[in-house]
């Protein structure tokens, strides 16, 4: 009697091979999500207590025009020596800003504008510009990093402001920027890291 094989047979072929692209998927898709943490990021920030544009914004309306006296600047944060967005400007900064042209008549400027340029040296101004701009490139690792198409997303706020005194009273106060910045670039190369070969070999042969 024929003795029996107990040993066992090997899996099917097919089964294996599924089972390795499946493993294949799972490993790339890990990949994928992981690698997205590597794509450059940027912050450009100007270090001031404010956090938002409207904490900037309540800062300069507290300010009333000829009632305020600078030491109560200190405590809304416009401090020259404390906050880095404040430039101190000089008389003749302030007379290139607001001289009146053909256009423009004296009497049309705002009156703490006026009493400013009339009062001369007694006038001096605070110019204020700050920022939160956060850059992070998005999308795939992979096209990106082959530079095949990246994208950079922008997002933050910017804030500018002007703050004239006339015997250390603010007489003016104005402010502007963009409260809310959500921008896109996509750029895409077709032929990824040798965009750059293509078009110096174009560049060389039309010349």
């Amino acid at each position: 009697m024929a003795s029996e094989d107990k040993s066992e047979s090997p899996p099917p072929r097919g089964n294996f091979s599924a089972s390795l692209g499946l493993v294949r998927s799972f490993t790339l898709a890990a990949l994928l999500v992981g690698c997205s943490a590597l794509l450059p990021h940027s912050v450009n920030i100007t270090e001031v207590k404010w956090s938002s544009f409207e904490e900037a914004q309540s800062a300069v309306e507290s300010l009333t025009p000829f009632e305020t006296h600078k030491v109560a600047l200190v405590n809304v944060g416009l401090e020259p020596l404390a906050n880095p967005a404040i430039t101190l400007l000089t008389y003749s900064d302030i007379v290139q800003r607001f001289a009146t042209g053909s256009a423009v008549r004296a009497e049309d400027l705002d009156a703490g504008i006026r009493e400013c340029l009339v009062r001369g040296q007694a006038c001096t101004g605070y110019a204020i510009n700050a920022k939160q701009l956060n850059k992070e490139r998005i999308g795939n690792f992979f096209l990106d990093a082959l530079n095949f198409r990246r994208e950079t997303e922008t997002t933050g706020w910017t804030f500018n402001a002007i703050v004239l005194l006339v015997d250390d009273v603010v007489v003016y106060r104005r402010y502007g920027g963009q409260p809310r910045i959500r921008e896109r670039e996509t750029t895409s190369n077709p032929l990824g890291p040798l965009q750059g070969w293509g078009e110096s070999v174009g560049s060389a042969l039309t010349r």
